[in-house]
């Protein structure tokens, strides 16, 4: 972040691409260039240490984390903006899709110009072209600040999401693995049968 013209440094991390069941999520999340809080020194000082993405944090730990980033937002160091498209969306236009539309919505809703940020981004994904200062990273989830924040917002947002649709549809155990193809859940599925929650483009063996 050398360019003075960044206003921020953004990590866009996505969440629930496998699962068998619910929408994707995807964060994109923003830092402030010089931005250096105590706070996360310990999250920091393990991006030499292969930093541990939000999926292997436990959910204790990233509610914590998630207190940490919420008080750094009121206090405008950080900013972020979570989508999600719903499990319809997958079946009719493709996981892909989904995830890139969800990118380009939480991009838009950050309401900050391409040419004032600078887009980290884990594994595949790409930001649209208009954001000349992007870089995909392999294993970004790992290695980066603000792709690491931005897995953790988007993991708790879809996890309290599908403990709120656990509610909705019973039976499945969606409390409990969040829609991912657990042994628990493909049993219930042959049980109760197949809900509108469920991504039939992913349950073809079952329908």
């Amino acid at each position: 972040m050398k360019n003075n013209k960044i206003k921020y440094q953004i990590g866009i991390d996505e969440v629930g691409r496998g699962p068998i069941a619910g929408p994707v999520a995807v964060c994109a999340l923003g830092i402030r260039p010089g931005f250096n809080n105590i706070e996360f020194c310990p999250l920091v000082r393990l991006r030499t240490k292969r930093l541990r993405d939000s999926k292997k944090l436990s959910h204790k730990q990233r509610l914590k984390w998630l207190e940490k980033i919420e008080s750094e937002k009121e206090k405008g160091n950080i900013i972020y903006q979570v989508c999600l498209e719903s499990n319809k969306v997958i079946d009719k236009k493709g996981i892909v899709f989904a995830i890139n539309n969800c990118l380009k919505n939480c991009l838009k809703s950050l309401n900050i110009k391409p040419s004032d940020c600078q887009i980290l981004l884990d594994g595949g994904l790409r930001a649209p072209a208009e954001y000349k200062n992007q870089q995909t990273i392999i294993k970004g989830d790992e290695k980066e600040l603000a792709i690491v924040l931005a897995s953790i917002v988007a993991k708790v947002t879809r996890d309290n999401l599908l403990i709120k649709l656990s509610r909705k549809y019973p039976g499945y155990g969606l409390e409990e693995h969040k829609g991912y193809g657990t042994r628990k859940h493909y049993e219930a599925i042959k049980k109760y049968g197949i809900s509108a929650l469920h991504r039939k483009t992913f349950l073809k063996k079952l329908i």
